[in-house]
């Protein structure tokens, strides 16, 4: 009997939509929900750290408002890609990911709060650490995975591997070093053209910041006032090389020179969404591009191939962790501010894992493509063609 009750509770709570926490059930089937929705704060204030500014008088906002829904939605995002990532690690140790493999975990709040900040027809391209932004453009877990197993069912059909996916208005994670740059200040100049009032995100690394292509995209981006917001992500080591070893200046927001720039907590979901929010305003503005630098930190090495502590230590590494940790701060802040509850996040928390795990099966199990597929989508639309194979007579035919 009190099985049943425990079953007519548990779905009537989620018919109701009610959050549980200690619930009883009396043998008159009477369901008691200690707390509701109407016992949570429904939104609050913050303070957020100042941004550093270069050639602006006025920069973001120093309190940040957060309702909610908006946090336990940017802590799904957050703590999604964080697994996503961690079951990348898995698999590559498993041998089972192959290849070029960059994680993207301990820098989720640049991805989750730029995406907050910005409409989904505006326009994103960033370098070859794309799994969290791949996610955030709107592209299941499971294509992700499996287009990191070189899938069928992945994103780009298992032939892009980490760092080439794509999804509408994102034009991927880009290979070759700061080469995304100049594509990001034409897709800008793209939406000048149309006058769509959309605007174009560019992100590159710190290890990118001193590529000569950027400062002449800069300048272009200058001269026309193209709404691009340059984004540098400074997560401190370019490969594995310090920013204070491998740039006479760290100041990457004032790179720009005659371009405005603000320096960011990268840390901070909160600072980068209002942050991105200036810029994007600055952008539609009319006024031109801006520049970022978000301050943040990577868990991982650079690459799977990288352990990552050759050039930086272990205590340092666990440092940020316990300090400074993206998904952490935002969970400590609504906790404290009673806007959600211990257990709901572990809820949230058990969903994930079994999303994430479901797309890891997936990813394992779906079949690689077949060979005849080799050269298929090598163009968009145009007419079948040959390709020569390994032996001069052997031929394959191409689809577009």
């Amino acid at each position: 009997m009190q099985n049943m009750l425990t079953i007519i509770s548990n779905a009537l709570c989620r018919i109701t939509g009610r959050n549980v926490g200690a619930q009883t059930v009396s043998e008159g089937a009477r369901v008691v929900v200690s707390r509701s929705f109407a016992d949570f704060t429904p939104q609050a204030t913050f303070d957020i750290k100042k941004c550093d500014l270069h050639r602006l008088e006025d920069g973001p906002p120093l309190k940040a408002e957060l309702t909610r829904d908006q946090g336990l939605q940017y802590y799904r995002t957050m703590q999604t890609v964080r697994r996503m990532e961690l079951k990348a690690d898995q698999l590559y140790k498993q041998k089972i990911i192959r290849g070029f493999c960059h994680l993207y975990d301990g820098q989720e709040a640049c991805a989750a709060g730029i995406e907050a900040a910005i409409t989904p027809s505006d326009h994103l391209i960033t370098a070859y650490r794309a799994h969290g932004y791949t996610f955030t453009r709107g592209v299941a877990i499971k294509e992700i995975l499996a287009e990191l197993t070189g899938r069928k069912g992945g994103v780009a059909k298992g032939k892009g591997g980490s760092m080439h996916m794509y999804a509408p208005h994102f034009y991927g994670g880009n290979g070759i070093v700061g080469a995304q740059v100049p594509l990001g200040a034409g897709i800008a100049l793209a939406c000048q053209y149309q006058g769509n009032n959309q605007i174009c995100v560019t992100l590159y690394g710190d290890g990118a910041a001193n590529q000569g292509q950027l400062f002449e995209s800069f300048n272009m981006a200058a001269l026309w006032k193209l709404p691009c917001i340059f984004i540098c992500e400074n997560n401190k080591y370019g490969m594995g090389t310090s920013v204070e070893r491998a740039s006479a200046s760290t100041d990457y927001y004032k790179r720009g020179d005659y371009i405005p720039g603000i320096r960011v907590d990268g840390m901070d979901v909160l600072c980068v969404r209002e942050a991105t929010k200036f810029a994007a305003d600055h952008c539609r503005s009319g006024k031109g591009p801006i520049i970022m630098e978000l301050q943040t930190y990577r868990y991982h090495g650079h690459s799977m191939s990288d352990p990552g502590v050759s050039y930086r230590t272990r205590e340092e590494i666990q440092e940020v962790r316990s300090k400074s940790d993206p998904i952490s701060m935002l969970k400590e802040r609504m906790l404290s501010h009673n806007m959600a509850s211990v257990e709901e996040f572990k809820e949230i928390d058990i969903e994930i894992r079994k999303e994430v795990e479901d797309a890891a099966q997936f990813a394992t199990s779906d079949p690689e493509p077949p060979l005849e597929e080799l050269c298929n989508h090598i163009f968009y639309n145009s007419p079948p063609l040959e390709v020569r194979g390994t032996h001069p007579w052997a031929k394959l035919k191409s689809i577009s």
